[in-house]
């Protein structure tokens, strides 16, 4: 469907620009940037999120490709170190070497035994000459290779630093991402608790269900106990009924007439 936009907004562009000028062309590049927004607007979070999450995984092959490059990176600058290790050794060496002979030719001997072997002056200050000058190429070359471990060092450095970034801003997104899910779930949640409408009158119906079993209840109860009063058993002894006076009197907490009268006299 995109697609589609896409291939008839360029229709459209070039349609424009000749029937109606420049004028018509910031029409419908406006257009293009209407229908683009509407339809990534138009696009679900949850599959942007996705979405995201898939742009994150994509940044593991870079950032194994960066390791690696760091790890041969390393091994380089160690053999490196390792070389200027020995070139070093090497090169006190010949110092010291270079001393022995400077100091041996300044006795004025005119002939010298090394190793077993005589040796001429001339021999020896020739071949001091020669070894003075591998010293100083050596020593010229040490110095070059320490500049180059140097520099290849803070590009090492810099390409640790730039992995360390990558990784914690690929921690960084991951976090970042998982808080918009679980504020997209929030939302979700909480659009439908406000789009769930109780139906009050359906509890209404229920109370007043209820109520009326409730009546119809006492109703029934009453009518029992009224059919037990008039369908009694029937009374064997004729009791007299009570005198109304003496029952005002016991009623009202007067006590016995005739007593009170009796305690007159």
């Amino acid at each position: 469907m995109i697609r589609k936009v896409i291939v008839g907004t360029g229709v459209g562009l070039l349609a424009a620009t000749l029937l109606f000028g420049r004028d018509a062309v910031s029409y419908v590049r406006t257009s293009v940037g209407y229908v683009t927004s509407s339809v990534k607007e138009s696009v679900p979070m949850e599959f942007q999120i996705e979405r995201a999450r898939g742009m994150i995984d994509d940044l593991v092959p870079e950032i194994r490709k960066n390791m690696h490059v760091i790890a041969k990176e390393e091994v380089e600058v160690e053999k490196l170190g390792r070389q200027i290790a020995d070139a070093e050794a090497n090169l006190e060496r010949d110092r010291s070497e270079l001393k022995r002979l400077a100091g041996d030719l300044s006795t004025g001997n005119e002939v010298f035994h090394y190793a077993g072997r005589k040796y001429s002056s001339t021999q020896v200050k020739a071949d001091l000459a020669n070894r003075f000058e591998r010293f100083k190429v050596s020593e010229a070359t040490l110095g070059s290779l320490r500049e180059i471990c140097d520099a290849r060092q803070k590009s090492l450095d810099a390409a640790r630093q730039k992995l360390e970034g990558m990784l914690a801003a690929k921690r960084q997104l991951e976090v970042e991402v998982e808080n918009l899910d679980a504020e997209l779930q929030m939302v979700a949640a909480a659009q439908t608790t406000a789009n769930y409408h109780f139906d009050d009158s359906k509890l209404g119906r229920v109370k007043e269900l209820i109520e009326d079993l409730r009546t119809r209840l006492e109703v029934t109860q009453r009518m029992v106990n009224a059919e037990g009063y008039y369908h009694g058993e029937i009374p064997l002894d004729d009791t007299p009924p009570e005198d109304i006076a003496s029952q005002v009197t016991e009623y009202l907490g007067l006590g016995q007439p005739e007593t009170k009268a009796l305690a007159k006299d």
